[in-house]
């Protein structure tokens, strides 16, 4: 009997096969974000990591059997969220996302820090087999939801460019959403954060904010709000909230189960 066939994707090294989110959060109030986001996403912290401490990974339950693809950071400045792509082949990855126009700003034995072209500071770690993404979460007391995007939030100048990269760098599916500032990137393997751009109304620099999946937004706000979150906004489908360290963020109504 013949082998089956292979996904293509599985043979090639450039492929992006896990991602993360890191949430950066000004050091003076991380640990008010640590404790935040570790409730309303059904998590625990690891013990603290990097040259000064400054990292800690958000743990799924044992039980799930499910590997971590969320890291709150302790940073300068206002903060934020940027992805982390891991890959098999980090010089390769890095090279190709430099020749699409990324710029290198730092180069370490197991990570390398880049920026796209519109600005948007992202890195990339090798792959160390992770495959089983979190499942959805049915928090006491809150409706199903999961943290699976981030949003890159672009400039008008910078919009159709930014598309074209990270639609090239990562090689997933990519349509426009359903509203017309929107442009959704989904992957063809199942990993656990996804990409959304967003047309700004204004120039300013790149950012990038964390998006949850909730179909009850009523019932999620509330749930938020109860754990420290702070009302920003409702929009059409989506309500912007403020964490107790002051980061911004959404949940928008989609299936967390599909991301649709």
């Amino acid at each position: 009997m013949a082998a089956p066939a292979l996904n293509p994707t599985s043979r090639r090294s450039d492929v992006i096969r896990w991602t993360y989110a890191f949430i950066d959060r000004p050091a003076p109030t991380v640990g008010l974000a640590r404790a935040f986001w570790t409730e309303v996403t059904g998590t625990h912290e690891s013990v603290p990591w990097g040259d000064r401490g400054e990292f800690t990974t958000l743990l799924p339950d044992e039980a799930d059997g499910a590997d971590a693809c969320l890291t709150v950071q302790a940073v300068g400045g206002a903060g934020g969220a940027h992805p982390d792509l891991a890959v098999e082949d980090l010089p390769a990855f890095t090279a190709r996302a430099t020749e699409l126009g990324a710029v290198v700003e730092a180069r370490k034995p197991e990570l390398n820090v880049l920026r796209s072209p519109g600005g948007q500071r992202f890195c990339v770690v090798p792959w160390r087999g992770q495959k089983a993404r979190p499942p959805v979460l049915a928090a006491q007391g809150g409706p199903e939801n999961r943290l699976d995007q981030l949003c890159l939030d672009v400039a008008p100048a910078a919009f159709d460019a930014e598309v074209a990269f990270w639609a090239d760098l990562t090689g997933w599916e990519s349509t426009p959403g359903n509203h017309k500032e929107f442009h959704v990137l989904r992957p063809h393997l199942d990993l656990p954060v996804h990409l959304l751009l967003q047309r700004l109304d204004e120039a300013r620099p790149a950012s990038a904010h964390l998006d949850i999946a909730c179909p009850d937004l009523a019932a999620g706000q509330a749930w938020h709000e109860r754990c420290g979150a702070t009302l920003v906004r409702r929009g059409p489908a989506w309500t912007v909230l403020r964490d107790p360290a002051g980061g911004v963020y959404c949940l928008t109504r989609r299936d967390p189960v599909t991301g649709d």
